[in-house]
């Protein structure tokens, strides 16, 4: 391939990067640099807002005696941020194929200024609107009709027909709804124009709702995180680190596209853009060592798109999720670490696999192999060194804004800069990271050390993000604001510290304006790659606003429980084609959206009436990993189209071979939802690093099944028996339960007393007869927390329930028992919360009781696992 070749293609990439996340057209003159100037004006407006200035400078302009209001309430900033995405929608993506690239027509600039005016229109008309709350004019009924439409079409031109198609299915069910015959189990009563506009455009139930919040208050700052890491550096940097470490193993080069992946995607928020920015260097060099086209695309694609799942970004829906499950980030990014982890180890082991059966190498290495007790004595004494220093700096910043408060920021500015400028000095002596030929002969690999202390700067706003998220408990917004802030630092003076430490006679002045310019590009970048996202979270409110006007969560969960006949596995796996297919064509954060306003409350409410509660983070969980199994699935997964553009092989075989290996990925929500440990919940150190070692092998032995090789190729019983192994491994009280269960099953009329001997904080099962909203009768599950308290009678009034006697009976399993009702729930209290109301009847209270631990069924899956392992031991050549 020649060197204009290999431009060519990289120029295209370029451009379906572009195409795909931050618009296609390129024009010239005044037009670009109005784009540009706009970018750069939005970059630094979520700046600003995200930032704690606006109260500082409130505070100052108060202090001069100036009552000016420089603070942005979160709804002015969402018409802010939405007017700046549609200005620059309309700018930056054509509306056809056909249409000028190098040019902006007329009405595009007509619709770009009516689409700005229109999102800002709360910010133009605000005290009528408070006036008129819940009473839209025609004016703005108008003005709401407009602007979904242009919303809409942005919406086509940013992310294609996919969205714009569900959201204007979801608007015409929430008008001609309520035209439907009653018997119909998805008809409503609301749906007059004035109901859907004051809803969908006027008030923040909708377009302007929680999606759209979370986007102007944490993902923009995110995203522009990611972009200004990229232009520092720190892309490349990743790839040639883990290049450096796992390029010489079986199948190198694949181990260290999933590695990398997985760097780029703890920030990126863009299956395809990391497609791009890895598998450009990657899949070739995984082509070179034997993988085939699809093998190598495939790989990329799947440790890709697995990004999306991996803290602390998640595709921007881990910001999502803490208002839609409304826990703390810490909480969340700590419940979805570990099934992100393992699906990694699961994909590196897929590539090793794959390596061993077609017998593959990795790429020589000059570099001398350290003895294995040498390597683990670093690995240990690196631990310690990480641990020692944490725990200096974290009882250090303690101390410090314990004595000096008034200086702590100040002081800890300091310390930042120190530390950058030694780290800087450290990486000045060694040669900077150039960017590779992946198609070029490589002869060897890089050598580890130079390679990995040549970007450590790079870490330090990752850790400066890391801990005012973790540590300081800070927003997610106003830490992304401080590692941005960090990040700028770097990117602006990386380049004269190198030079100046280096002692070249370089121009030190050309190199800042150098660094000035890379920050501008980089707001420029971050800017515009968020115009879909703002677009997506726009649209997606579309739906969550009719899904709330309309009650059609309730609705669906009737058709998904009568389509299941009660069987919960059933309806886990309908609720998963669901979302496959409602996340089909839909960038992350948007997929996320609709699936779960759509089917988290399907899982929660079917799950109720058939025994399965599961916390409200699984569920979430549960609908992302199948939302997100859509960039890989043919024929709309855009990741694998990315991917075959660079490995030369067939898209729809890539996306097929990337579909079975994210099979991996799609096994662990079923996991989790049965086994809540995996997730983390309720669950110490020493059970946490347990759970972690026991499911980190029960996915790579399940991988092994399906790939059918372990040591050597599988029989049939051989992997029979593995996937056995492995679901013990990873539920464990499938079995134990059926041994030593749990739970002791007592009668209604004996709750008061029994719940009297039961250890406080232990939970009880209630099983109730009902009616819902609707009328139609049910029968659920509720779990309770045993509360404090003297008696048995203390307890439940605790609980907040009143009970009562009836005199009646029932038959319960067959024989008669007394009728307890349910004759009083306060307001607000933990027996409303998990949905007991009056006049329920109590059919069955289950109290846990000592048991076997459950985690004892994994000697017997180990010792299948030795079993199988010792006797293809002795099959291997």
């Amino acid at each position: 391939m020649s060197a204009q070749e290999k431009t060519a293609s990289y120029d295209d990439l370029q451009d379906m990067v572009a195409s795909s996340d931050s618009g296609g057209r390129n024009p010239s003159g005044l037009t670009k640099k109005i784009i540009v100037a706009t970018a750069i004006l939005w970059s630094l407006f979520q700046l600003y807002y995200t930032s704690p200035f606006p109260f500082w400078l409130q505070e100052v302009l108060r202090n001069w005696g100036l009552d000016l209001n420089v603070v942005i309430d979160d709804t002015k900033a969402r018409s802010i941020h939405l007017a700046f995405a549609m200005f620059l929608a309309y700018l930056s993506f054509p509306a056809f194929a056909t249409s000028p690239k190098h040019r902006v027509p007329y009405q595009d600039w007509l619709f770009a200024t009516l689409g700005a005016f229109l999102a800002a229109y709360y910010i133009f008309f605000y005290e009528g609107l408070v006036t008129r709350f819940g009473a839209p004019n025609i004016q703005d009924i108008i003005a709401g009709c407009l602007g979904i439409i242009l919303l809409l079409e942005a919406c086509r031109r940013s992310l294609g027909l996919p969205l714009v198609i569900i959201a204007v299915v979801f608007l015409l069910y929430n008008y001609f709804g309520q035209f439907l015959p009653t018997s119909w189990i998805i008809s409503h009563r609301s749906g007059s124009l004035s109901q859907i506009i004051n809803q969908q455009w006027i008030t923040t139930e909708g377009v302007f709702g929680v999606a759209l919040g979370v986007s102007t208050k944490y993902v923009f700052l995110f995203v522009l995180f990611g972009a200004l890491l990229d232009k520092a550096g720190a892309g490349n940097y990743f790839i040639k680190t883990a290049f450096a470490y796992l390029g010489h193993l079986s199948g190198g080069p694949g181990k260290a596209a999933v590695v990398s992946s997985a760097l780029t995607g703890l920030v990126s928020g863009s299956s395809i853009a990391n497609v791009v920015t890895t598998g450009t260097f990657t899949i070739p060099m995984m082509k070179r060592v034997g993988l085939s086209a699809e093998k190598a695309g495939a790989v990329e694609v799947a440790s890709s798109v697995n990004g999306q799942i991996m803290p602390p970004v998640m595709g921007a829906a881990a910001f999502l999720m803490i208002e839609y499950v409304n826990m703390p980030y810490s909480q969340l990014i700590t419940h979805a670490f570990l099934p992100a982890l393992i699906s990694y180890i699961a994909l590196v082991y897929i590539v090793h696999l794959e390596a061993q059966k077609m017998g593959l190498k990795g790429l020589e290495r000059v570099e001398p192999i350290s003895p294995i007790l040498v390597t683990l004595l670093k690995v240990v004494s690196y631990i310690l060194a990480v641990v020692a220093l944490a725990s200096a700096v974290y009882y250090g910043l303690g101390w410090i804004k314990t004595v000096t408060p008034d200086f702590a920021f100040l002081i800890v500015c300091v310390l930042l800069a120190v530390a950058y400028l030694a780290l800087i000095k450290r990486v000045a002596s060694f040669p900077d990271l150039e960017m590779d030929d992946p198609n070029s002969q490589v002869a060897k690999l890089p050598y580890r050390k130079p390679t990995v202390n040549a970007g450590l700067h790079y870490l330090l706003p990752v850790v400066v993000l890391m801990w005012c998220l973790m540590v300081e408990q800070m927003s997610p917004g106003l830490s992304a604001f401080w590692g941005t802030a960090a990040l700028s630092v770097i990117l602006v003076t990386q380049r004269p510290l190198l030079s100046f430490f280096r002692q070249d006679q370089g121009n030190k002045t050309a190199l800042f304006k150098q660094g000035v310019q890379e920050l501008v590009d980089g707001l420029e970048s971050g800017a515009r790659n968020m115009i879909g996202i703002g677009i997506a979270t726009a649209t997606a409110g579309i739906i969550v606003g009719a899904v709330s006007l309309t009650g059609f969560g309730v609705q669906l969960s009737g058709i998904i429980e009568m389509l299941s006949m009660g069987n919960i596995l059933l309806m886990l796996i309908l609720v998963a084609i669901f979302s496959l297919i409602l996340g089909m064509g839909l960038p992350t954060t948007a997929n996320y959206i609709v699936v779960s306003s759509l089917m988290a409350l399907v899982i929660v409410e079917v799950g109720k009436q058939n025994g399965l509660i599961v916390p409200l983070i699984a569920v979430h969980l549960f609908v992302f990993y199948f939302g997100i199994m859509a960039d890989v699935t043919p024929p709309v997964g855009l990741a694998s189209f990315a991917a075959a553009a660079i490995s030369g092989g067939s898209p729809i075989k890539t996306g097929v071979q990337a579909f079975y290996y994210s099979l991996r990925t799609a096994i662990l929500p079923f996991l989790f939802i049965f086994n809540t440990d995996l997730l983390l919940i309720d669950v110490g150190w020493a059970k946490g690093i347990l759970v972690f070692l026991s499911a980190t092998i029960g996915i790579l032995i399940f991988t092994s099944a399906t790939m059918n090789y372990f040591l050597v190729k599988n029989k049939l019983w051989e992997s029979l028996v593995l996937i056995f192994a492995a679901f013990v491994l990873f539920r464990p009280g499938f079995f134990m339960e059926h041994i030593s269960p749990t739970a002791r099953h007592i009668e209604p009329a004996q709750m008061v007393e029994e719940i009297a001997k039961t250890p406080v904080g232990q939970h009880l099962t209630i099983k109730v007869a009902g009616v819902n909203p609707y009328g139609k009768p049910i029968e659920f599950y509720s779990q309770l927390t045993v509360p404090q308290g003297d008696s048995g009678e203390d307890r439940i009034k605790a609980l907040g329930l009143t009970l009562l006697d009836t005199g009646e009976k029932i038959e319960i399993d067959g024989k008669a028992s007394p009728k307890i009702i349910i004759d009083n729930v306060e307001l607000e209290s933990p027996a409303a919360k998990v949905g007991l109301n009056w006049d329920q009847t109590i059919l069955d209270v289950a109290l846990p009781q000592n048991s076997l631990p459950k985690e004892l069924m994994f000697i017997p899956a180990l010792l299948l696992i030795l079993g199988v392992a010792w006797n293809q031991r002795r099959r291997k050549p």
